[in-house]
């Protein structure tokens, strides 16, 4: 893995972010294809930003090197369940929201409270093989799960020009 600070030139300004990649050719290949995007703006015009090497000295870690860390004790038996968020969402992770619920209402087809029975229509063949999206509770995502379909949430939050 290579871990790359990038830049983004699409904005006026210069969005600066970092990400992680399986070898240089892969990046070359994602940005050669318009598949690096900026998290700020979405904009595709991004390359790679001047980075200093970290080279340990003899004998000391690597300053980013990879320190194994003790897991989290777990919470009190007692104490309320964490939220999903604890604080405002950033803009950043908003707007990648924003552009798979774009993505996704544009590919898929919207099938309502009738997610869990439409998915296993599919899965019989039934019905005809296709991105779909809907509402579906714990318990149906769950049964869904177990009868080996496929499913995942994602956050849904109100589109970009709303």
């Amino acid at each position: 893995m290579i871990h790359y600070q990038l830049r983004c030139t699409s904005a006026a300004e210069a969005h600066e972010f970092d990400s992680w990649y399986k070898d240089s050719a892969a990046f070359d290949r994602l940005a050669q294809a318009g598949m690096v995007e900026c998290p700020v703006c979405g904009g595709t015009q991004v390359s790679r930003a001047l980075m200093a090497p970290a080279i340990p000295k003899k004998g000391r870690p690597a300053r980013n090197a990879v320190v194994p860390v003790a897991p989290p004790a777990p919470p009190p038996p007692d104490a309320p369940p964490a939220a999903a968020a604890a604080g405002p969402m950033p803009a950043q992770v908003r707007a990648v929201l924003q552009r798979l619920r774009a993505e996704v209402e544009k590919t898929c087809d919207y099938v309502g409270p009738d997610f869990a029975e439409e998915a296993r229509r599919m899965h019989r063949g039934d019905s005809d093989r296709r991105g779909i999206f809907g509402e579906a509770s714990d318990q149906d995502a769950e049964a869904l799960r177990e009868e080996g379909i496929e499913v995942a949430r994602i956050p849904w939050v109100p589109p970009s020009d709303a």
